[in-house]
C-alpha cells in the first residue's frame, strides 16, 4: 500500500517510514493502548518501538509488541479467504476471494435461517480484543439473531464486575485512580497518591488488565503506594507488598465481609459518605456479624491477626483504592465478594475521590450504537428469543446470550435448534474463554455452518470451520483503543494503518461487509474510518482525523460527581439507582432471586462441601494465571516467546511435589473427574502446599492440524477439568480458580495420546461419573 507522508503521524519516505500508533489487538491484549511506533521497509514491519510522546505509556512496551514483526509476517499465518475442502477436522482448504466467501456465506446463513428460523444463528466472541466491541452488532444488525455469545461459563471475565457495579453504583467500572485522566499526570495539583493499592485477585504487571496499564502500580509505589496483595501465590508484586494475603482460591467473599465487619464494629468508615450516599447500611451492618475475623480466618487458611492489619491499614489510610479482578468473576460466589468489595470502597469514602476509585458512567464511545443495533431484530426477540431466560439477572445487564444455557441448547435443541456459528476472534475450544470445551466441542458437531475470522489456523477452525475469514493485525488497520470499553475512559488512542498483509480486513471491516450485504440500512458507512468518524463525533467535539493527528485525547476528569449530578442521566445528586444511592443492600436483586446482601459459600467443590470427592482429589486447582509471552490461547507460533516460555506449567509446592514424586520439569498429569491434562512441573516454595496453580490457553501449533491431533488441543486443556452451569444465582461466574485435583507424574506430553485421553472413537471417557455434577 501507499502511505500518506502527508499525515502528522508518518514520518519517512514511501519505502521506509515510521507509523505512530496505539496498540490494541489484534493480537490480543486488553485495550491498554501502549503508544507505538511502527517502523516498516519496503513493505514489511521491521520494528516496534515504545512512543515515549504517548501520555500514559511513556515509551514503555512488553515483549508481545517488541515481537510484533514476528506475527505480522509469521509463515503459518492465513491471509487470505480460505474455504474448507475436506470433511471437518481435516484441516484441507482452498484459497478464495472475499466476494466468494460472503456469497456463501449469504446464501447457507439464509438457507438455515428459512428453516429453523433467524435465532438460529449465534455469534461467539473471545476475550479482550477488538472483536469484543462488534459481535453484538454482528449478531442483531447482520444476521438479524439475538444470540451473541461469549462462551466462558457465567460470562466470567470482566463482565460480572461491570455488571455489579452497574447493579449497584450506577455507573461504569470502579477503578484504581492512577492519575490516568491528566496530561501532567501525577504531577496534577488536584491528584493524591493512593497511600494503600489492594492488588485482590489482580496480578496487573502481567495481565494490564481491561485497559489499566500495569505498569502504573510501579509508578504509584515509586511515588509512595503501599501494596496488599490478595493473591494465594507469591508474586513480584507480592514479594514487594507491605502485606501479602494467601488465602484459600474461592473464599474472597469471606474475606471481604471479615473486613466489613471489623471496619463497621470499630467505627473506622466515613460516616458523611454513609449517611448521604449510602443505602442499606443498617442491613449490612447485620450481615457482617456473622462474619468474624476469627471464623473467616479458618474459612480462608489464614492468620487471623493478617486481616485486622490488612483492614485497618486499608481504612485508616485515606485514600486507598482497590484493583479487583478475576477472582470476582471466576468463583460461583465472586459476585458477592464484588459486592462486598465495593461496599469497602464506598464505606470508606474511597469513591470518586482523587487517589481512590475513579468513576464513570455506564459507557461513552461505541456504547449506544451497539446497544442500539438490537433494534434491527425482529419484535420480541431480544427480550423473549434470547438464550439465557432462567436467568433474567443476566439478561438484564448484558446484551448477550447465558453461556450455559446456551451450551444447554446446543446439546438439547431446546428451545429451538441452532444451527450455524460465527465464531469471531475466538478460540474457544482451547483453554481458554470456556470450560468443559470437550462438552461444547461434542456440542458444536450438530452446527451445520460455520465461519471463523482469525489470524492463524486454530484447533478451533480445523475442528469446525467451513469458511474462513483473515483478520488484520492492530498494525494493519484504523480503529480506536478504549480503555475499560468505554466504561472507564481515561484517554482514548488512535490505532493508525501502517501496512497491508495479504487481503486482510479489521473486525469492523468484517462486519462491513457483511453488513452491506445482508443489512444495508444498519451499515451505511463504505469505509472503517467513515465508521469511527461518525462515532467519535456522536460522542466527542472532533471526528477520526483530530484523534489521529493527535494519537490520543483525555477527557476531563471531575471527582465527587455524585455531589454535582455527574453519575446521573437526570442530572441531579447521587447515583444511577432505584434509591439515588450506592446500594449496600441491593433492591433489584430479590428481582433476580438473589439475596440483597453479600454472603460467603462454599465453593462448588472444596474439601468442605465434597469431603469425599476431596478424598480422592486432594488439591485444591485454581487457573488463568498471566503470562508476558501470551495472551490467553495466542502468540504460540512465535518462535522468540516460546524460547521464553516453551510449555504449559503447573506450580506446586515443594513438600507437595516430594510427596508424590515429582521434580522440577517433570511432565505432571492434573486430574479429576472431569477430565485432565499434562503440564511441566514448577517445583516452588511459593504456592501454598494445598494448591496447585496451571496454565491455560495452550495448545502446540507446531504439532498435527488436523484431527484428532488437532494441534495438541487436547494434550493440556486444562479447562477439561471445569463443570459447566457452576454459577449464581444471577446467571454469573465459573469455577476456574475453586476447583479440586490431584496430581501424578507422567513421562511425556504424549502419554494418553493425541486426544489427550479424553476420546475414544468420537466418545468421551468421562461420562458416567462426571455426568451428574456437570449442571451444577
Amino acid at each position: 500500500m501507499d502511505i500518506d507522508l502527508s499525515k502528522p503521524y508518518v514520518s519517512g519516505t514511501q519505502d521506509d517510514y515510521v507509523v505512530r500508533s496505539c496498540a490494541w489487538s489484534p493480537p490480543g491484549d486488553h485495550p491498554v493502548g501502549c503508544g507505538v511506533k511502527l517502523h516498516v521497509k519496503d513493505g514489511m514491519l521491521i520494528d516496534v518501538e515504545g512512543d515515549e510522546a504517548h501520555p500514559i505509556s511513556q515509551g514503555r512496551l512488553c515483549v508481545r509488541c517488541l515481537d510484533l514483526p514476528e506475527y505480522v509476517h509469521n509463515p503459518q499465518r492465513i491471509i487470505y479467504p480460505m474455504r474448507r475442502v475436506g470433511e471437518r477436522g481435516e484441516n484441507k482448504w482452498e484459497r478464495i476471494t472475499w466476494d466468494e466467501a460472503i456469497d456463501e456465506i449469504y446464501e447457507k446463513t439464509k438457507a438455515l435461517q428459512e428453516k429453523y428460523g433467524k435465532q438460529t444463528v449465534v455469534v461467539f466472541a473471545g476475550t479482550g480484543r477488538e472483536a469484543t466491541l462488534y459481535y453484538c452488532p454482528l449478531a442483531f444488525a447482520v444476521f438479524g439473531t439475538p444470540n451473541a455469545c461469549f462462551a466462558m461459563s457465567g460470562f466470567a471475565c470482566y463482565g460480572p464486575r461491570r455488571s455489579i457495579a452497574y447493579y449497584l453504583f450506577g455507573t461504569g467500572y470502579p477503578e484504581v485512580d492512577f492519575a490516568g485522566y491528566f496530561a501532567d499526570r501525577y504531577d496534577h495539583p488536584g491528584y493524591e497518591v493512593p497511600k494503600y493499592i489492594i492488588c485482590w485477585g489482580k496480578q496487573p504487571l502481567y495481565s494490564n488488565p481491561d485497559g489499566f496499564p500495569g505498569f502504573s502500580i510501579i509508578d504509584m509505589m515509586k511515588r509512595g503506594s503501599k501494596i496488599i496483595s490478595i493473591d494465594p501465590q507469591v508474586t513480584w508484586l507480592a514479594a514487594h507488598s507491605e502485606y501479602h494475603v494467601q488465602l484459600r482460591p474461592g473464599t474472597d467473599a469471606a474475606l471481604a465481609l471479615a473486613m466489613l465487619n471489623i471496619i463497621i464494629n470499630e467505627d473506622l468508615y466515613d460516616h458523611d459518605f454513609v449517611e448521604n450516599w449510602c443505602y442499606g447500611f443498617e442491613d449490612l451492618r447485620e450481615r457482617v456479624q456473622e462474619y468474624t475475623p476469627e471464623r473467616v480466618a479458618n474459612i480462608c487458611w489464614i492468620d487471623e491477626q493478617l486481616i485486622y492489619d490488612v483492614t485497618y491499614a486499608y481504612a485508616k489510610n485515606h485514600p486507598s483504592a482497590i484493583q479487583w479482578g478475576l477472582a470476582f468473576d471466576q468463583t460461583s460466589t465472586g459476585g458477592q465478594a464484588g459486592q462486598a468489595v465495593l461496599s469497602l470502597m464506598a464505606i470508606t469514602g474511597n469513591l470518586d475521590v482523587p487517589g481512590g476509585q475513579t468513576l464513570g458512567p455506564r459507557t461513552v464511545f461505541l456504547g449506544k450504537w451497539r446497544f442500539d443495533t438490537a433494534q434491527y431484530l425482529d419484535e420480541g426477540m431480544f427480550d423473549q428469543v434470547r438464550i439465557g431466560q432462567k436467568y433474567p439477572g443476566f439478561l438484564n445487564a448484558m446484551s448477550t446470550a447465558q453461556p450455559d444455557e446456551l451450551l444447554k441448547t446446543l446439546e438439547t435443541d431446546e428451545p429451538y435448534p441452532l444451527r450455524m456459528g460465527f465464531f469471531q476472534s475466538s478460540n474457544f475450544l482451547t483453554a481458554t474463554c470456556n470450560v468443559a470445551p470437550q462438552r461444547w466441542y461434542k456440542a458444536l458437531q450438530k452446527l451445520e455452518f460455520n465461519v471463523v475470522t482469525d489470524l492463524f489456523m486454530t484447533p478451533t477452525a480445523v475442528a469446525l470451520a467451513d469458511i474462513f475469514l483473515p483478520l488484520a493485525s492492530h498494525a494493519e488497520h484504523v480503529g480506536v483503543v478504549t480503555p475499560h470499553f468505554g466504561r472507564n475512559l481515561h484517554f482514548m488512542g488512535a490505532m493508525n494503518k501502517a501496512l497491508q498483509v495479504g487481503e486482510c480486513k479489521s473486525d469492523i471491516e468484517v462486519c462491513i461487509t457483511l453488513g452491506k450485504r445482508f443489512n444495508p440500512d444498519a451499515w451505511p458507512w463504505d469505509t472503517a474510518e467513515e465508521f469511527f468518524d461518525e462515532q467519535l463525533k456522536l460522542a466527542f467535539p472532533f471526528g477520526l482525523d483530530k484523534l489521529q493527528h493527535d494519537i490520543t485525547y483525555s477527557p476531563d476528569l471531575t471527582y465527587k460527581k455524585y455531589e454535582t449530578g455527574g453519575l446521573r442521566s437526570d442530572g441531579k445528586p447521587g447515583f444511577e439507582t432505584t434509591t439515588g444511592k450506592c446500594e449496600l443492600k441491593s433492591t433489584i436483586y430479590p428481582l433476580f432471586g438473589e439475596d440483597p446482601l453479600p454472603f460467603y459459600k462454599e465453593p462448588h467443590y472444596s474439601p468442605y462441601s465434597q469431603p469425599e470427592l476431596a478424598e480422592e482429589y486432594p488439591l485444591i486447582l485454581t487457573t488463568g494465571g498471566r503470562k508476558l509471552t501470551s495472551f490467553h490461547s495466542e502468540h504460540r507460533q512465535l518462535e522468540t516467546l516460546r524460547e521464553i516460555d516453551m510449555y504449559p506449567v503447573v506450580s506446586i509446592n515443594t513438600e507437595t511435589a516430594a510427596a508424590h514424586g515429582i521434580q522440577d520439569g517433570d511432565w505432571v498429569c492434573i486430574e479429576n473427574m472431569f477430565g485432565h491434562a499434562i503440564e511441566k512441573a514448577r517445583v516452588t516454595p511459593l504456592i501454598p502446599e494445598r494448591i496447585v496453580h496451571a496454565s491455560h490457553g495452550w495448545w502446540y501449533p507446531e504439532q498435527e492440524g488436523a484431527e484428532p491431533n488437532l494441534f495438541g488441543n487436547w494434550k493440556s486443556n486444562i479447562n477439561t477439568l471445569l463443570p459447566n452451569s457452576c454459577v449464581s444465582a444471577l446467571g454469573f461466574g465459573s469455577i476456574h480458580k475453586d476447583m479440586i485435583c490431584k496430581i501424578y507424574r507422567v513421562d511425556s506430553l504424549d502419554e494418553f495420546g493425541p486426544t489427550g485421553g479424553l476420546f475414544e472413537e468420537g466418545r468421551w471417557l468421562y461420562p458416567e461419573y462426571g455426568e451428574e455434577h456437570l449442571n451444577g
